[in-house]
């Protein structure tokens, strides 16, 4: 009998997910992808809109209006197909980045078992002595008044990603500030700003690309953030390097190490919250501070085993370590994997959280940061999964690349974009240019 699985959003990880699910025999398989939008493309659909969209919703989408990818769009494609759009260029706009989307989605027919302007509204549980099936309720948003349809899967794939509901810091006195406060989330045009001084506040790739953005049209800015990786980059000589703000004090920023500055603009680049509105508290999900729990392998609940959650590992090769996600949950559903106990699996992701703490020295909220850890954990997976050791996955080429971009990054902030990379043809070799 079909497994059917239920794969909530239509992203970069719920059209993953529809291409390996649809893939297999309808006789295995059996996916509908909800998304609650009216296109597919997740957060990688630009609109100018910011708060609510046309149905009442919050807007999805972090997308500026000048946004490069941060990542060469040779680490950026999914395994078996290369991404052609934005010719010879290598960190390519996002509307290309959508446009190859589109293009997987029709390469693979997946809009076949796609639902447009349907929101996943509640999943739970439904135990018996014998399996977990899941009560999956939806509706029409262009008709709330609708009564939602109620139905059964036997799998759910959570791919809502993760970059949608912004993290909003404490910040003392921040009510005594009358300029302009907005999140990075609802950045769009750089010309809003002009002639400003504008502080951004987080040094992450959001922080310091929206200041590379600004850099043109402002009079100052200053970057306030803690990351020491950021002392050697070359910057813009209207850019400037300060500590975290320790609190406003009368409308003037005051910095950790005491400078006082005033501005005219605040922009928060502080990061984004996990948001799963649609689980009942049945699931048995706790997120707790970036932290989501019970995961193992950071994908599956390990009391539910057919739940599981696609791309909320962060500081990472997307496309790559989702595919490796998705068809890792696959083979838990399809038999191919036997899973330890559940004590062993919690045990398991306990471990990792520790390394993380007291080897790396990571904060509690960087308990699915991967990094250079992810070309192991792309590996690990698939071999978990019985997939082919030559996926382009977990090809050598890759992992250079990512090291190579990431070094750039922190020599030239403003300018690493302007590379080209080239591939060979049998993905053993590149050249930059």
């Amino acid at each position: 009998m079909a497994i059917k699985v239920a794969v909530i959003g239509g992203g970069v990880a719920g059209l993953c997910a529809a291409r390996y699910l649809c893939a297999k025999s309808p006789d295995v398989f059996q996916a509908v992808v909800y998304e609650q939008s009216d296109q597919i493309g997740g957060t990688w659909v630009y609109t100018d809109t910011v708060g609510k969209d046309n149905y009442g919703q919050p807007v999805h989408s972090s997308m500026y209006r000048r946004l490069r990818t941060n990542l060469p769009k040779e680490l950026m494609m999914y395994p078996g197909l290369p991404i052609m759009e934005g010719g010879k260029t290598s960190f390519i706009k996002h509307e290309e980045v959508l446009q190859y989307l589109n293009r997987y989605a029709a390469t693979y027919d997946l809009h076949k078992c796609i639902q447009l302007r349907t929101r996943v509204e509640f999943v739970k549980p439904i135990v018996s002595c014998h399996k977990t099936t899941w009560e999956v309720t939806v509706r029409n948003v262009e008709d709330p008044d609708a009564t939602p349809q109620v139905l059964e899967f036997d799998a759910v794939m959570v791919c809502n990603g993760q970059f949608a509901v912004p993290n909003y810091p404490v910040i003392p006195g921040l009510e005594t500030f009358k300029g302009k406060v907005i999140h990075s989330h609802e950045y769009r045009h750089p010309e809003d700003f002009k002639g400003q001084s504008v502080v951004v506040l987080g040094g992450g790739l959001s922080g310091c690309d929206i200041s590379v953005d600004l850099h043109s049209y402002v009079n100052k800015i200053y970057l306030s953030h803690h990351n020491s990786n950021l002392t050697r980059t070359v910057l813009p000589s209207n850019l400037k390097q300060v500590p975290d703000v320790a609190l406003i004090e009368e409308g003037r920023f005051v910095f950790a190490d005491g400078q006082r500055v005033e501005a005219d603009s605040l922009i928060l680049s502080t990061g984004y919250l996990y948001d799963f509105p649609f689980l009942a508290p049945e699931c048995e999900v706790v997120v707790d501070r970036k932290r989501i729990s019970p995961l193992y392998k950071h994908v599956l609940h390990t009391k539910f085993t057919s739940l599981s959650f696609m791309g909320m590992v962060w500081s990472i090769c997307p496309f790559h370590v989702i595919s490796s996600q998705v068809r890792f949950a696959m083979a838990v559903l399809d038999g191919t994997v036997t899973l330890p106990s559940t004590a062993d699996m919690n045990s398991d992701s306990q471990r990792d959280y520790e390394y993380r703490r007291n080897e790396l020295k990571f904060p509690h909220h960087y308990a699915h940061k991967l990094g250079p850890m992810q070309f192991h954990y792309n590996k690990e997976l698939l071999q978990m999964a019985k997939v082919d050791e030559d996926d382009d996955a977990v090809k050598p080429i890759f992992e250079e690349l990512y090291h190579k971009t990431h070094d750039l990054r922190l020599e030239d902030m403003a300018n690493y974009k302007t590379h080209i990379f080239e591939l060979s043809d049998d993905l053993k070799s590149w050249e930059m240019k």
